[in-house]
């Protein structure tokens, strides 16, 4: 004799009753112990005398493994999620004390060290003029560089001024304007910048890399890193 049921033969009051009174809850958040319960509750309240085959019995343990295999496959997978968030802190550490290409980010002089930009000219250009502002605006160095190829191409201030006097340690901006084609137009300088620490907020989350400045960045938007 067959000792299975289908699960529309629940038939008892008090379970009616039971199922009645409890909140409904939707099909996609039954879980592995509702599936248990609701399965075990259907062989204790079966009907003798209208069982169902066999196959609906192994039909339904399939159903029970597969919601099993899923819990555990999403279990292993908030577990994968949470180690490679700590390899990429570990990648993140890494980048501290490098130097990063960014765009918008101000060029900062400290301890007379040279300080670097790197400027695309995906069509060359057949002149061009490099200034350096300070805090204020002011500019305080200015040079008419030649002709330049097409590419990228890195600019190096030693942090004095037009009069070969070195500047206060502090803050810059670099300010390019170049003749292309009979056309004269800016084009933006990313300033070669030091990481100074990374950060999360989730393991899900991605990682942010905080720069001279106090300027924190994604760390997929860094194109170019240096020593």
């Amino acid at each position: 004799m067959s000792i299975t049921s289908n699960l529309s033969s629940i038939t008892r009051a008090s379970d009616v009753a039971a199922a009645k009174a409890a909140p409904s809850k939707a099909a996609s958040n039954m879980g592995q112990q509702d599936f248990l319960k609701l399965f075990t509750t259907q062989l204790q309240n079966q009907n003798p005398l209208d069982p169902t085959k066999n196959e609906a019995f192994v039909a339904q343990l399939a159903q029970f493994s597969q919601l099993e295999a899923t819990t555990n496959m999403a279990t292993q997978l908030t577990s994968f999620v949470s180690s490679q968030s700590g390899d990429r802190m570990l990648a993140g550490a890494s980048l501290i004390g490098k130097k990063v290409a960014l765009e918008g980010v101000p060029a900062t002089l400290a301890g007379g060290q040279p300080v670097q930009g790197v400027i695309s000219l995906p069509n060359g250009a057949s002149g061009m003029k490099l200034e350096i502002l300070d805090k204020s605006g002011a500019v305080v160095r200015q040079q008419i560089i030649g002709a330049q190829p097409s590419g990228e191409i890195t600019l190096t201030w030693d942090g004095r001024d037009g009069a070969g006097a070195m500047l206060a340690d502090g803050n810059y901006t670099f300010k390019a304007t170049v003749t292309a084609a009979g056309a004269t137009s800016q084009v933006p300088v990313k300033t070669l910048t030091t990481v100074r620490s990374v950060s999360q907020e989730d393991p899900a989350s991605e990682l942010m890399v905080l720069v001279d400045g106090g300027r924190s960045v994604k760390m997929s938007s860094l194109q170019r890193i240096s020593g």
